[in-house]
């Protein structure tokens, strides 16, 4: 048993490792920002769909769920969008940095939808957050666009967790990603026709690095990565699993630092300020599970 729980605990830090190395795959590939996510959700829901024929899961919804997970899907390519194009406008490591300000905006954004009191302890992290990014921004001014699209895919990506997160105890994971997939790229596409040239001969002209490369991030980094984490759900607690996927900026920016020399090493206040935004993300989530816990355990006493 001690060597099973060994082997569930390195799968999830491999996935949360592959999680870093999307955003290097996001450097790598030379197509816009748009046309990416718009190719990753259609390999993605392709494999999805082959997944849940091969698992011989039911694909009828309900008009409501439809509606919702259609809605899931825009919040996601949009989160998706913002995030590698802050990449490409700033570095890898900068979107990273900004990516784990979505711990800021949930500890704001849950008590409104959810209807209960932000804690004052969420208030004083929120503040460490925004001294974060100010050090990060007043060190790496000129990568502003970044660091402004690397905030709103934080925030994106907020909305799609806290939507997401009533619906996957209902529902297989499976059918709702392949759905999210396929409406995003019903949305890309609505806005490559009306406001871009449309599909032309360019748009598919893909080179062979940036296929494979596209290849990878949406079977290994999307279809499998998703899958995977599921499974391992059954055997590690989720709480255990979103600990350690915080980890995922850290991995990302050592990633980066050692492919991308160049372009990755930053100023120290840049390192203080990514260090006090990811640090804040991990004692934010400890907090959390340490209040439910006490919850739990003041509710069986009454």
């Amino acid at each position: 048993m001690p060597n099973a729980n060994f082997k569930n605990y390195l799968h999830l830090h491999f996935l949360v490792f592959i999680a870093g190395f999307t955003a290097i795959l996001g450097n790598l590939i030379s197509i816009g920002s748009i046309d990416l996510v718009w190719y990753r959700m259609v390999f993605a829901g392709i494999l999805m769909f082959i997944y849940i024929l091969w698992k011989r899961y039911k694909l009828k919804i309900s008009r409501k769920n439809f509606i919702q997970y259609s809605l899931a899907g825009l919040l996601i390519a949009l989160h998706w969008i913002t995030f590698f194009e802050s990449i490409k406008q700033s570095n890898v490591s900068i979107a990273l940095a900004m990516f784990s300000t979505g711990a800021f905006f949930a500890s704001f954004l849950e008590p409104l939808f959810y209807r209960r009191r932000i804690k004052r302890y969420e208030i004083l992290l929120g503040i460490v957050v925004i001294l974060g990014v100010y050090l990060i921004t007043k060190s790496e001014l000129q990568y502003i666009n970044g660091i402004l699209l690397g905030i709103i895919s934080a925030l994106f990506s907020t909305c799609f967790a806290i939507l997401n997160g009533q619906h996957v105890k209902t529902e297989r994971p499976s059918i709702i990603a392949f759905y999210e997939f396929i409406s995003g790229v019903f949305f890309i596409t609505i806005f490559h026709l009306v406001f871009r040239e449309g599909f032309n001969k360019d748009f598919f002209n893909l080179s062979i690095t940036d296929l494979s490369y596209l290849l990878i991030l949406a079977s290994i980094c999307t279809a499998y990565a998703f899958i995977a984490v599921i499974k391992i759900m059954k055997y590690i607690t989720p709480y255990t699993v979103v600990l350690t996927y915080n980890l995922e900026p850290v991995y990302g920016i050592i990633l980066a630092i050692i492919l991308f020399p160049a372009q990755e090493i930053m100023g120290i206040e840049f390192y203080i300020g990514a260090a006090l935004v990811i640090g804040v993300v991990i004692l934010n989530e400890i907090l959390s599970r340490r209040n439910l816990k006490l919850n739990i355990a003041q509710t069986k006493q009454l």
